[in-house]
């Protein structure tokens, strides 16, 4: 496959003005393979590997070049400086927008309250993380410096512990990486989405992740879930722990796992206070939430929401109905808000600038060998260090041994580029070395300054043997490695924000469980007209009103917690609850069902069941003489699905269908006035909802099954005149005696 290119601001019409032009006018055919890989594949690079995944120190690029240019405009200590100043002198690094980074300085910082141990100390409106509506001031009018645990991802940064390249345009260099003392990829909230790929990376307490970083270090099968807990957020909530879920996590660095929001209850204003939400949505997003589930009437309990946030904190106020259980409420707004939230890892990091999803040992022995590597590469440059001190020194006490000669040969030279070729042969010392000591002001050519220098030399050669050692031991390089995680441990380490919950011993509450259940009486017209009507109300009156020409095809004692099952002409039954309708009168028509429950057009009910348990079974009555049974409890679903399809058998149209708590005898009438008395025990049932039934009622033809009712004691005179012992049957005609029988049932 291949695609026409014409050349860059080249018109079919000026072929004849730039002729002059190479291979102007012309047409060539390039793979769109080779178009993707010469365009696309640099930019999908870059995005991943530049921009969204970050690395093993825990920044992205963007992080990294901000916490830089502060580091070297001195924010580490003393005053703050004002945003907008950090931000220009940031794209002498990043060749972006100043609004991009900015924006990156924001979630960097504590005000902003995304991050457990924020690097940019703020002051002035950063915005908040659990706020929408909440923006960020201009940076113009904000000030920020970097929080002093900033300190331990710059330290030792300028003893070669890490690479340097060149900026964008070749003026200064900038840090690869950043000399990270702790493991900061797992520290804090990190998220990014690149081309094809994506990371997300939930944060963990400091503590936590530097004990498990030090066990590691000792002994690489230890494990994990022993000293890291869970996760940790700085908006605290509570984490719904699941054993083999975060174990999954620890090992792999993908799964996900649920995180809820903190609440109190306040007896005396009878309203919920929220004060800790999932760190993945928003106040905003929440009260959006549960007031369209008011809105719905899903939830009934709820008189006001409203955010009362203030300079205190996040506070989501819920004020409640009398009578309203706070607890069994909370459980169902869990599950029906953001509330309770989801958050999804993948531990996708950029290691050697290659992306890998690694668990959290895994990560934690890649950062481990980063770390050794830059305790290597520091040890190793004071020991130059040291080595060139020790060098200079010994040239130095050479000159003690005559330093009148040393004096004489310098009076003596007679040009200056002489002294130090002079110097060499005298005392036989090197280049380096005379340089030294000709540097030395006059005054300092005594005994003592000499002594005290060369005093050194001792301390210097047992430091110096010191770190060869350890650069011969990688014991050493990782004792020092959990020393100082230690060390920051101790420092920085902070009390857990997020409490766990241990999802088994959560109680649940059923959905249900909270409406108020009460007797009611329920009504159903042939037209598709439902009503739910209390004692009190019918006992005032009933006679129920109706359309002209419609009257009331089922009257059904239930309660107002009972599920509704509303079956239509379209094989397909459609759920409710009682208590989603609102308490009604005589003396009004109720809810047209089609328009209420949203049924497609020319979709009309044909017959309604009542249940509260899901016990007992329905009877389909087909016009071809079959008779199909499915128990009840096959239209009870775990999920809230409000339709289901195939909710019965289609190869025949539906004459009549029957609700039956238990087995019992029911009649069957044909469109021929014959009568079949059978018992529903006879009929097996099925837990395939859409079966076609077993034949009952032989029939002639063109005459059909009209309506199906459960049998009334008495209702015949002799009911074995129209009893079977065999089916199907063909029935009998009404008996003279019978004929006065007021036949009862729904007729399709």
């Amino acid at each position: 496959m291949a695609k026409k290119i014409r050349k860059k601001n080249q018109q079919p019409d000026d072929a004849a003005a730039n002729a002059h032009i190479l291979g102007a006018g012309t047409v060539v055919q390039q793979p769109v393979t080779e178009t993707m890989e010469h365009n696309f594949m640099p930019y999908a690079m870059s995005v991943i590997l530049s921009r969204a995944i970050p690395e093993i120190d825990g920044f992205k690029p963007s992080h990294r070049k901000i916490l830089y240019t502060m580091y070297k405009m001195g924010l580490l200590n003393g005053a703050r400086s004002k945003s907008a100043n950090i931000v220009g002198r940031t794209m002498q690094l990043n060749p972006h927008g100043d609004a991009a980074i900015y924006e990156t300085m924001v979630r960097l910082s504590r005000g902003y309250e995304t991050l457990l141990h924020p690097f940019v100390d703020s002051k002035g409106n950063f915005g908040k993380a659990y706020s929408r509506d909440m923006q960020w001031a201009a940076s113009r009018y904000t000030e920020a410096k970097l929080e002093g645990i900033s300190a331990e991802l710059f330290r030792d940064i300028d003893k070669n512990t890490v690479d340097f390249v060149d900026n964008y345009d070749a003026t200064m260099l900038e840090p690869t990486l950043l000399p990270v003392r702790f493991p900061s990829v797992l520290v804090n909230l990190n998220s990014g989405i690149a081309v094809g790929m994506a990371s997300s990376i939930c944060s963990f307490n400091l503590r936590e992740i530097c004990e498990t970083a030090i066990a590691l270090a000792r002994d690489p099968e230890h494990e994990i879930s022993e000293t890291l807990l869970a996760p940790d957020f700085i908006g605290g909530g509570q984490v719904l722990f699941e054993t083999t879920l975060f174990a999954q996590i620890y090992e792999t660095g993908r799964g996900s796992f649920r995180v809820r929001a903190k609440y109190t209850y306040d007896r005396e204003n009878n309203c919920i206070d929220v004060h800790e939400i999932p760190p993945t949505t928003t106040a905003e997003a929440i009260i959006d939430k549960v007031v369209e589930r008011v809105k719905a009437g899903a939830i009934r309990e709820i008189s006001d929401i409203r955010d009362e946030t203030d300079k205190s904190g996040l506070k989501i106020t819920i004020d409640l109905k009398r009578g309203t259980d706070a607890e069994k409420l909370m459980q169902r707004l869990f599950r029906a808000t953001t509330l309770e939230d989801t958050f999804s890892c993948n531990f996708n990091v950029l290691v050697n600038g290659s992306p890998r999803v690694m668990g959290v040992r895994e990560l934690l022995r890649e950062w481990s060998a980063f770390r050794c590597g830059c305790i290597r590469r520091r040890v190793a440059f004071d020991l130059r260090k040291a080595k060139e001190r020790l060098h200079l020194l010994e040239g130095l006490a050479k000159i003690l041994l005559d330093i009148d000669k040393a004096i004489r040969v310098v009076r003596e030279t007679a040009e200056e580029s002489e002294v130090v070729p002079n110097l060499m042969i005298a005392f036989g010392i090197d280049q380096l070395q005379a340089d030294y000591v000709a540097e030395i002001r006059l005054r300092h050519l005594n005994r003592e300054y000499i002594l005290k220098r060369t005093a050194d030399r001792e301390q210097l050669a047992k430091d110096i043997a010191e770190m060869q050692g350890i650069l011969d031991s990688e014991g050493k390089v990782r004792n020092i490695m959990i020393r100082e995680l230690k060390q920051i441990a101790a420092d920085y380490g902070k009390e857990r924000r997020t409490e766990i919950l241990f999802a088994h011993e959560l109680s649940v509450v059923e959905e249900g469980a909270a409406v108020e259940d009460y007797p009611a009486t329920l009504f159903f017209t042939r037209e598709g007209y439902f009503k739910k009507i209390t004692p009190a109300s019918l006992r005032m009156n009933d006679q129920q009103k109706c359309k002209e020409g419609d009257s009331v095809a089922q009257h059904i004692e239930a309660g107002n917690a009972w599920d509704l099952l509303f079956f239509t002409n379209r094989q397909q039954v459609y759920k409710a609850s009682a208590a989603d309708f609102e308490d009604s009168k005589a003396s009004v028509l109720g809810d047209y069902i089609p328009a209420k429950l949203e049924m497609e057009e020319g979709e009309t009910v044909v017959y309604l069941v009542a249940t509260k348990n899901y016990t007992g079974y329905l009877l389909f009555a087909f016009e071809n003489g079959k008779v199909a049974k499915v128990d009840l409890n096959a239209y009870a679903t775990k999920t809230n699905r409000k339709k289901l399809i195939k909710a019965y058998g289609g190869k025949s149209p539906l004459a009549a269908a029957l609700f039956l708590p238990e087995d019992g005898d029911c009649v069957l009438t044909a469109s021929s006035g014959r009568l079949l008395l059978f018992h529903s025990g006879a009929i097996a049932p099925k837990t395939t909802k859409d079966t076609q039934g077993v034949a009952v009622m032989t029939l002639r033809r063109a005459h059909t099954i009209t309506s199906v009712r459960a049998h009334t004691e008495g209702e015949f005179e002799n009911a074995t005149r129209y009893r079977t012992k065999n089916l199907p049957a063909a029935g009998v005609l009404r008996s003279e005696a019978d004929s006065g029988a007021v036949q009862l049932g729904l007729k399709i």
